[in-house]
């Protein structure tokens, strides 16, 4: 087998500037003489794909041009509470077993039940000398009756958006400190969220002699509106300020191959969605238009938060990031609007950081994800990384070091939420479970998934970015090979990462390939490994969708390893070291 001439000219360019090998970065954790601050905004299930960063022009006064953007930074599960235990764990969701919005697979009793209230990014902060502060939404299912059972730990001051009304934009409910929950009837609740941050950035300032901060600053924006009657949340267009109503009155979802197209994805639940008529389709761009003014609000906290920094001569010690939790579709492939695929629009987000170091109006493109947010704190406050992380730091100040790796693990378990707005199913079906990588290198961008209806896709990102001609399957040809020859590769990356720990994940050819010769997928695709990835290895499949992480519906578990035999590649991935150590 011989590659193709142009795939081995790139890889061989790419192995000579950014070595796919991944960095031990436990070696870290320099401190430098003077601890940094920072501030972290997430915006909630705002998009990047359908151009909402294009209607933030503070964002990119204060951060884009200030900073670096990270345009391959993916979360891990595409949606709110999981990916957000996720970020403040550094682990993925298969390790975090909080799938799920609520009970008994997710929310904040979820968080609780698995002890993370005690272990996680605000406590580590603190144990570490920071002042840590939260403004904003926490996780769903944090409630007016379970607030303070326990109150979350970790905080000097605290002020979270808590159920029912979290997502209510004129009468939020909040929760401050240890005191009673209290609603803001008539009040615009991302502007809440900006003046109780702007003071604690008062008091952060106030003792940031003694003690360097973190302050956590998450609004709701652009996310849907929820009222919930009865139990029973029913999900609606977000409300923007009064001040920013009349805003974008001509705009319109971005009209890419993959917005209602003519014929329906032949996959999973997607099969079954109509085609939106012209009325449903008016619908979408209205949906849109709101939440890019429900996102206006989102933009005038930064310009808040950067003046107050500023005023309080902080900004040149303080890394401020801008981020969200998971992605949001509006109408492509059918999609009625919402989150939790596996597709571009959901996974694909936001990240950027300026600070002290960071290179400025800078552009990153090699990929990143939620799990290394917490490394990457740590690395930047000179906080030596934990063992447990499943993610390795970001290069925020220095772009030539070794890219660490090619590979983003996404997952998800469940619902598929297609019942955001008024045209939304209200039939509840687990098919949306699926198990996905994105592997990007130079020569190739791909995207492959294993549906728990045991589908499979498979997308040439560089041809086909809008994601519409599934690969898998057919006899087309990619890099001069097979398409079943790369599946094959791509098949026993995704056992490696569907139960990856630590270092596992960041470096996932190395464990299937303990001797450390095979880098990347180029590398892979030698011909000596071809009977071992096609004879070999296990499948990755499910026995049954189900709500949750159910181990024994998800089919084999563990990786064959190359030149193992197969008690030894148990032992080797369930220890994280060779089985002779064990034997």
């Amino acid at each position: 087998m011989k590659l193709s001439s142009a795939l081995l000219q790139a890889t061989a360019f790419f192995m000579a500037t950014t070595s796919v090998a991944a960095v031990d970065a436990r070696e870290k954790g320099k401190k430098p003489s003077r601890r940094p601050n920072f501030v972290l905004i997430m915006s909630d299930d705002q998009d990047k794909h359908l151009n909402s960063l294009d209607y933030q022009p503070a964002l990119q006064k204060h951060i884009a041009s200030h900073g670096t953007t990270f345009e391959k930074h993916y979360c891990t599960m595409a949606q709110c509470c999981p990916s957000r235990v996720s970020f403040l764990t550094g682990r993925h969701g298969h390790n975090t077993n909080v799938t799920d919005v609520n009970p008994p697979y997710g929310g904040y009793p979820k968080f609780i039940e698995r002890g993370f209230n005690e272990n996680y990014l605000p406590v580590w902060l603190q144990e570490a000398g920071y002042n840590t502060y939260y403004v904003g939404k926490l996780m769903n299912s944090h409630t007016d009756q379970n607030y303070n059972k326990p109150y979350p730990a970790g905080f000097n001051g605290t002020d979270f958006l808590i159920q029912p009304n979290i997502y209510m934009y004129k009468n939020a409910s909040f929760q401050r400190n240890h005191e009673k929950p209290k609603y803001y009837p008539g009040q615009y609740n991302t502007d809440l969220v900006t003046q109780k941050s702007l003071d604690y950035l008062d008091d952060a300032a106030d003792n940031v002699d003694s003690r360097p901060f973190f302050m956590f600053v998450m609004p709701i924006g652009p996310h849907s509106e929820v009222s919930v009657v009865n139990n029973v949340p029913t999900f609606s267009a977000p409300v923007p300020a009064d001040r920013h109503a009349h805003l974008y009155p001509k705009v319109k979802v971005p009209r890419t191959s993959s917005f209602n197209p003519s014929v329906a994805k032949d996959i999973s639940f997607l099969k079954t969605l109509p085609q939106g008529n012209s009325t449903v389709v008016d619908y979408w761009d209205e949906f849109y238009r709101l939440r890019l003014r429900a996102l206006a609000s989102v933009d005038d906290m930064i310009d808040d938060v950067m003046a107050k920094l500023e005023q309080r001569g902080l900004l040149d010690d303080t890394y401020v990031i801008y981020t969200t939790d998971n992605g949001f579709h509006i109408g492509q492939h059918r999609l009625q609007p919402g989150k939790t695929t596996c597709y571009e629009e959901d996974v694909n987000i936001p990240f950027m950081i300026r600070g002290p170091g960071v290179p400025k109006g800078s552009v990153m493109k090699y990929p990143t994800n939620h799990v290394d947010l917490a490394p990457t704190i740590f690395d930047l406050a000179g906080i030596p990384l934990r063992d447990d992380f499943d993610g390795t730091p970001m290069p925020i100040k220095d772009h030539h070091q070794p890219q660490k790796y090619e590979s983003v693990n996404v997952e998800f378990w469940g619902v598929p939420f297609v019942q955001e707005g008024i045209y939304g199913t209200e039939e509840l079906t687990f098919n949306d479970t699926y198990k996905s990588v994105r592997l990007i290198g130079s020569g190739y961008n791909l995207m492959y998934s294993v549906w728990c209806t045991n589908e499979h896709e498979l997308y040439d990102m560089h041809a086909d970015p809008a994601q519409m001609k599934n690969l898998y399957g057919t006899k087309n040809y990619l890099f001069g090979l097979p398409v079943q020859k790369i599946v094959s590769r791509l098949n026993g990356l995704v056992m490696v990462l569907k139960r990856c720990r630590g270092q596992q994940c960041v470096s996932p050819w190395k464990t299937l390939h303990p001797k450390g010769n095979v880098k990347c997928l180029s590398d892979a695709l030698h011909p000596k490994y071809d009977s071992f990835y096609e004879k070999v290895m296990p499948q990755v499949s499910f026995e049954e969708c189900m709500p949750g992480f159910i181990v024994s519906k998800e089919g084999p578990q563990i990786p064959a390893i190359y030149g193992k035999t197969e008690e030894e590649a148990k032992y080797a991935f369930l220890n994280g070291s060779d089985w002779s150590m064990w034997a």
